[in-house]
């Protein structure tokens, strides 16, 4: 895979350690004018091919995919500028603000052969995948209980005026997006669409905090906590009538969990530490995009799709507006 990537943020820093191990036949690395002496250290750093603070320039580059990690409210129009200069894409979550952004991005991409993939880690983490076999040993699935709050830095800059993107409605931000989409992911790649979402949310100056989501799956109830103004003891559960599943960590970084049944048997499933949570999406973006496996990208896709559904349906509940809520 050639790369390109778009930013120089957080997730950024956090994905570059993991690149000798995926052996990328190159990448660049695209940074606003700004930031541009950030972008030339990085480069020199984990010796990238070069850097851009021109997107198009980039995009005349000898790359075939590009990697958007950028504020939310701007993937989508990245997104569709890389598929139109056919490069395939992988956008950090959540992949888009709206519904309606993905179903135009995904037509692009069909009409150009190329392929559109979330950087969601979990669906590739070992732990996710043993956990969809054991959960056959719950028996029928009841409630299922996910919490991811973190305090965060910016909530304290939020409280005193400067409103930075995580908390920026006009950012496509908040908690629901920011944490709580790890949540939904977890639950709609398990179990797919949910019957109805209700969301009950905390909101300051038009944004949400952190907030309650609770999802019917008709024969199952869910409860999905996303918060970025308070914090706890991160335990979630999956409950069956004939034991549950707890997990206490964040689901994204889920690489252990406990199986208990309803006798008092309880064993622990244990997964390497060694990887990087997220090399194990990207070994498997690679893997999808060189064998051209559309069927997994689609696949992956619907998922991407029924997330953005119930992530606009809820927060539309507690009267959070998008820009891109307007023009969709």
């Amino acid at each position: 895979m050639k790369l390109g990537i778009l930013g120089t943020g957080k997730i950024v820093k956090t994905m570059l350690p993991v690149t000798p191990e995926l052996e990328f036949e190159k990448i660049y690395l695209l940074s606003t004018v700004r930031s541009a002496s950030k972008a030339e250290e990085l480069a020199s750093q984990y010796s990238l091919d070069g850097y851009f603070t021109d997107y198009s320039e980039l995009l005349g580059q000898d790359v075939d995919t590009i990697y958007i990690a950028l504020p939310n409210d701007l993937h989508a129009a990245y997104a569709k500028e890389a598929l139109e200069k056919g490069k395939h894409v992988i956008i950090e979550k959540p992949a888009v603000s709206t519904p309606s952004e993905l179903l135009e991005l995904r037509e692009l991409a069909r009409e150009k052969g190329l392929m559109i993939l979330e950087a969601m880690t979990l669906h590739y983490l070992p732990a996710y995948q043993a956990l969809r076999k054991d959960l056959a040993k719950l028996g029928r699935l009841k409630i299922a209980s996910l919490n991811y709050s973190q305090y965060s830095s910016r909530y304290d800059a939020f409280r005193e005026g400067t409103v930075l993107p995580a908390f920026d409605p006009a950012r496509s931000g908040g908690a629901l997006m920011d944490l709580n989409v790890y949540n939904i992911h977890f639950l709609a790649g398990l179990f797919g669409k949910p019957e109805a979402v209700s969301y009950h949310a905390n909101v300051e100056r038009d944004i949400d905090t952190s907030g309650v989501l609770t999802m019917d799956y008709g024969s199952f109830q869910a409860v999905c906590i996303g918060a970025k103004d308070c914090q706890a003891p991160l335990v979630s559960t999956l409950q069956g009538d004939g034991g549950y599943i707890r997990m206490t960590a964040p689901v994204s970084r889920i690489c252990e969990y406990e199986l208990s049944d309803n006798h008092g048997n309880t064993e622990t499933v244990s997964f390497e530490k060694e990887r990087h949570r997220m090399y194990y999406e990207f070994i498997e973006f690679i893997r999808i995009i060189e064998q051209k496996d559309f069927q997994t990208a689609e696949k992956m896709l619907d998922i991407s799709m029924t997330a953005a559904e119930i992530l606009t349906e809820a927060r539309k509940q507690a009267g959070i507006i998008f820009p891109a809520d307007r023009s969709a």
